[in-house]
């Protein structure tokens, strides 16, 4: 949704608005809950409310919701309202206390950090479930978040991981966070955040994308995590009681010290878990999203690094550099003074040997209009390692020069060893992976500056060239030609001709155009979407193999810029979007979503295979009658799941509640596991007492999210937790 609301929805668990809601989950929760719907919105009728959201969102495609989309998202809102729903909430941290964490030896194989290991493979070596067993799976235990409150969600992406027996997760619109027995998913403690008014102002309010974990050598062990309100919290693991001995009675307040603007509230916030390394928490933000923006200025995205035991600050990079620093000069007529963003909203990763950490980076404020930052605008839309110890920069690679299609690095950089060279990978929206010595950022493989459309939107500045990797393959389609386009038959080929005929077709970097172009266009048709390509789930690396696998959708956006209203000081924000389809059917070519494996010892593809199985409305769609037409997965957003035996993998929210099991080699199923919901968080592996369990969180899209652990029978727990 836009910016007008700031809003969050709180689900009594004997209430179901299934399509509403699940649309809700979609489009809005990331930005939106409802908590405060009682006093922004109760003097909105339903029919400005209904006009406001059709206009508005969702903000990376205004518009481009049918209208009983629309609808069902305004019903969602106005039966909570109406039922009495929304709760209050409170204003002081609290620990519920469940059980005693059971203290006995056992031996386990971890999960500890969101990728498996800082080095974010999402790769395990444990090998007890198999390509002769797989098909055994079922599920072990369930946790189910209604049990805990009001504060659920439908969708909850947090990555759960595993330590010292305990399974740590973020749950609800408030993110509290759960520890969870590993082994028969008996709740242990909850803390809940309970931020107040802080809450309600956040830019970011959900689950979150999960939690981090610390331990010292003296024994000490924390849950680490921040708040939507943008707090930094450290907990017992054991107890989830907060560390009286870090910042003030558990928390540093994250917004102190931030670089911020004056023209507009403090929009800050993070989804994604710190990265703790070397006694050091690494901390990055989010925004709210970018497409109109309220300004041109904003609060600067700075990555911070904090002492573990004490929450001291220790140092700053400043992603958009300050005047006589490097990279001041990347930014035109001293832009880099107001523009802000420039964040690490995604996870990181880090090489504990080298002492140094990996931070992708984002795109800078406005994510479709740059005339106000001109220049390639540095360290936007780069790759960046920086000293564990001090922040100082040590290489950095710009992904993206002055980025102006919201192609933000958006996932953890992988660490891996490759032919004897220590490098590091960044997956891309654009669906491709830039491969560096991750000790000295020379490329692996020659990356080359290519020219590029330049745009004609007036007081646009864009680069000429743009980087583009010579190898590995690039793992999705990119720009937009009419053969990317459906032709199945002569009528739907015409149909899409009257869709496309007002907008303009490109290749990669295409930039935006106005909805009223002097050539009579309306915009321009862009692929990949916004969101990827892959997006913040990231890839998985097999260090036996160097294959690397990546999910990834393919999708296209329209990107259509119109005049700001009086309520921003930029010149041009995002227009609104049709639909991109006729008769129900995406006009892009399929798959619409896929996996695939690349061999990293040559930089070529050795295999790719649909992710899903065709949607029901395609297959039964009647303009489709007699056409063949190969599998074509789903454009959702799938995590991975990467073991020495297989490659897991869901179909992701949204999609159908199925769990594969892939042959690593050539991407055959060897088995599907029917799950209770869609796939939502990406999946983690552990083991424990000799058992290994796979673990995600799933939605039915109607009622509260929930984390379920999957395992082979012999020892399957009765009942639910």
């Amino acid at each position: 949704m836009s910016r007008f609301f700031s809003t969050i929805l709180l689900l009594i668990p004997s209430i179901s608005f299934s399509n509403g809601a699940e649309l809700f989950s979609i489009h809005c929760s990331g930005c939106h809950a409802s908590i405060e719907i009682q006093s922004n919105w109760s003097e909105l009728s339903e029919d400005d409310f209904l006009n406001i959201t059709s206009k508005t969102m969702p903000p990376d495609a205004a518009g481009s919701l049918d209208e009983d989309e629309y609808l069902a998202i305004k019903d969602y809102i106005f039966d909570l309202k109406y039922s009495g729903s929304i709760q209050k909430i409170e204003k002081y941290p609290t620990t519920q206390s469940f059980k005693v964490p059971n203290k006995e030896s056992r031996p386990e194989i971890p999960w500890q950090h969101f990728g498996g290991k800082i080095n974010a493979q999402r790769y395990s070596p444990i090998d007890l479930i198999d390509n002769e067993n797989v098909k055994d799976l079922e599920i072990a235990w369930r946790w189910k978040s209604k049990d805990f409150g009001n504060f659920q969600e439908i969708r909850n992406v947090s990555m759960p991981i595993m330590r010292n027996g305990l399974v740590f997760i973020g749950v609800g619109s408030t993110r509290s966070i759960a520890a969870i027995d590993a082994e028969n998913g008996e709740t242990v403690w909850i803390w809940h955040p309970n931020e107040g008014d802080r809450f309600s102002s956040a830019a970011r309010k959900d689950s979150g994308k999960g939690v981090a974990y610390f331990e010292d050598d003296n024994e000490k062990k924390r849950v680490i995590a921040i708040t939507p309100g943008y707090q930094l919290v450290s907990l017992d693991a054991d107890t989830g009681i907060a560390d009286e001995n870090f910042g003030i009675n558990g928390i540093v307040d994250l917004t102190v010290g931030m670089r911020t603007s004056s023209k507009q509230e403090l929009d800050v916030g993070s989804t994604s878990p710190p990265l703790v390394i070397d006694d050091v928490i690494i901390v990055g933000s989010a925004h709210k999203a970018s497409f109109a923006p309220i300004s041109k200025a904003n609060v600067k995205g700075d990555v911070r690094g904090y002492d573990a035991h004490s929450g001291n600050l220790l140092w700053t990079f400043e992603t958009i550099p300050s005047k006589g620093e490097y990279g001041y000069d990347t930014w035109l007529n001293g832009s880099a003074d107001y523009t802000g963003n420039a964040s690490v909203w995604a996870p990181m990763s880090a090489d504990e040997d080298l002492g140094l950490v990996y931070l992708p980076i984002e795109s800078a404020t406005g994510d479709r209009y740059g005339g106000d930052r001109p220049g390639d605008n540095l360290f936007s839309s780069s790759l960046v390692a920086v000293d564990v110890k001090t922040g100082k920069l040590q290489w950095h690679f710009q992904i993206v020069h002055h980025d102006i299609w919201d192609y933000d690095n958006s996932s953890a950089p992988i660490v891996a060893d490759l032919n004897e060279k220590k490098v590091v990978i960044q997956l891309t929206k654009q669906s491709f992976a830039f491969v560096f010595d991750r000790e000295t950022g020379e490329p692996y493989w020659p990356i080359y500056e290519v020219e590029v459309p330049k745009s004609d939107v007036p007081g646009e500045w864009t680069s000429p060239t743009q980087p583009i990797p010579s190898l590995p393959e690039a793992y999705d389609r990119s720009g937009v030609s009419r053969n990317d386009l459906i032709d199945y038959t002569p009528e739907i080929s015409q149909a899409v001709e009257n869709l496309i005929k007002d907008y303009r077709l490109g290749p990669l970097y295409t930039p935006p155009s106005l909805a009223e172009s002097k050539d009579g266009t309306k915009g321009t048709l862009s692929l990949p979407f916004p969101t990827g390509g892959s997006n913040w789930e990231g890839g998985a690396y097999d260090p036996e193999t160097n294959l690397l696998y990546v999910p990834s959708q393919t999708r296209l956006a329209l990107l259509s810029l119109k005049d700001g209203d009086e309520s921003t000081d930029v010149r041009y924000v995002a227009s609104n979007s049709p639909k991109l389809e006729v008769f129900g059917i995406p006009i892009a070519q399929p798959p619409w979503g896929r996996i695939t494996a690349i061999d990293m010892n040559s930089g070529k593809i050795k295999w790719s295979v649909a992710n899903g199985e065709t949607p029901e409305a395609i297959i039964n769609n009647p303009y489709l009658k007699g056409v063949e037409i190969p599998r074509t997965g789903k454009a959702t957003r799938a995590g991975l799941l990467l073991t020495k035996t297989l490659l897991f993998a869901g179909e992701g929210f949204g999609g159908d509640p199925v769990f594969r099991a892939h042959d690593k080699y050539n991407g055959k199923i060897i088995s599907e596991i029917v799950l209770p919901g869609s796939q939502s968080s990406p999946p983690s592996t552990y083991m424990i007492n000799n058992r290994q369990f796979i673990i995600m969180t799933i939605s039915d899209g109607k009622s509260p999210a929930e984390l379920i652990a999957l395992s082979l029978p012999g020892s399957k727990l009765n009942g639910t937790h």
